[in-house]
């Protein structure tokens, strides 16, 4: 036992160091989640969990050990190693949205849950992370002929439209923002920006026609724009404060209580009032608490991994699939975390999205651990790891992986 554990910490020695800011802000944002979710997890509490909110404490910090494990764990793997097999759960993740869709059927309605063994998990967390990644080494392998509409562009978008399509089914918000990732990675991979314009139109269409074969979701852009647009809808519904618009104007109530300084850790009152305080509206309760000034905080945590992801990691990244994937997972987390305190606001319409390593939850916050483990992985890469396979080069001579 001891030799083993000896290889490990010569294993873990030998690895240059990672990125120490993406580092500690992961860290902060988790121990502020802790936090924020026991103070939000009352009222799931009094109906899930007898009365005590301990118990799914335990669980939320159960899963951000995970996590945290994960992110370490990937961290010491080499990101090359990881997209070789990233076709592979591509296909898996693909294969487990069909089943979640056929389970569906046979149910009371969709269901964004696979269940087994008594664990559920989201497929669509474990397939953003997986078209990210195939993404990723479709951009770097094609980069000779990255214009060439056939060869380069089509492939990527067959296994893009295919996947968000699944996923917008049952979870539009996600499908939208993992293609507007896409597109910025495409972007930043040279793709023609007519091509890139065509994935564009393509996504929106598609967002148009789920949003019109569902009324729940044409009540919440009704209701976020203030117009009847759908016929699908009841006017009285949406257009009643006590109606759609509950939950935004309940977290807006949040924002006005807290203030500049906030009413103090654990005084929260909007958390009895919003349907899932502990997850789609965690940030509303934490600007209640800590006002202004923590919601400030949390937001910089955001900036500092977008900083750090795009002007440190994915710039010195050793290799095109290395400057992909910085920017595509850096950009995936640092929106959820900022689109999230857009609908806690009222900036933007309610949409679900936890935000990263705060809000309660399982396999969201064990897929921001992958994305962040690999993006640490390719920082040890640009610090001169000797796992690297191919030494540091320019931006204009990096080498195809």
């Amino acid at each position: 036992m001891s030799a083993v554990l000896d290889k490990l910490t010569s294993f873990i020695q030998d690895r240059a160091p990672a990125d120490k800011y993406v580092v500690w802000v992961v860290l902060a944002l988790t121990g502020a989640g802790v936090v924020a979710v026991y103070s939000a997890i009352t009222f799931l509490a009094e109906t899930k969990g007898g009365g005590s909110p301990d118990p799914l404490l335990l669980r939320h910090v159960a899963h951000a050990v995970l996590a945290l494990s994960v992110m370490g764990a990937v961290s010491l793997v080499d990101y090359r190693t990881l997209a070789r097999y990233s076709r592979i759960a591509l296909i898996g993740a693909l294969g487990l949205l069909l089943a979640v869709k056929i389970v569906g059927l046979f149910s009371d309605g969709p269901d964004r849950w696979i269940r087994f063994a008594g664990i559920g998990f989201q497929p669509s967390d474990l397939a953003r992370v997986a078209l990210l990644m195939y993404v990723a080494v479709l951009l770097a392998q094609k980069q000779d002929y990255v214009k060439d509409f056939t060869r380069s562009f089509l492939p990527i978008l067959v296994w893009v439209f295919g996947t968000i399509a699944l996923i917008g089914v049952d979870d539009l918000s996600t499908s939208l923002v993992v293609l507007m990732v896409i597109m910025g990675m495409c972007f930043v991979g040279r793709v023609s920006t007519l091509q890139i314009g065509g994935l564009g139109v393509l996504g929106a269409l598609l967002g148009v026609v789920l949003i019109m074969n569902s009324p729940n979701r044409a009540a919440r852009v009704e209701s976020y724009l203030g117009v009847k647009l759908f016929s699908s809808t009841q006017t009285e519904y949406v257009m009643n404060p006590q109606g759609e618009g509950y939950q935004a104007r309940q977290a807006r109530i949040a924002f006005a209580m807290g203030g500049l300084t906030g009413v103090g850790p654990g005084k929260s009152v909007q958390r009895d009032f919003l349907p899932a305080p502990y997850n789609d509206f965690i940030f509303a309760i934490v600007a209640e608490e800590y006002g202004l000034i923590g919601a400030f905080a949390l937001l910089m945590g955001f900036c500092i991994l977008l900083f750090r992801g795009y002007l440190r990691i994915a710039r010195d990244a050793p290799d095109p699939l290395g400057l992909f994937l910085g920017v595509g997972f850096t950009t995936l987390v640092v929106t959820y975390g900022f689109v999230h305190a857009g609908v806690a606001c009222g900036l933007l319409p309610v949409t679900g999205l936890p935000m990263p390593f705060v809000s309660y939850g399982g396999t969201s916050m064990l897929a921001n651990g992958i994305m962040m483990g690999v993006l640490l992985n390719i920082s040890r890469q640009s610090n001169g790891s000797p796992d690297a396979s191919d030494p540091p080069a320019g931006p204009r001579n990096r080498p195809l992986p």
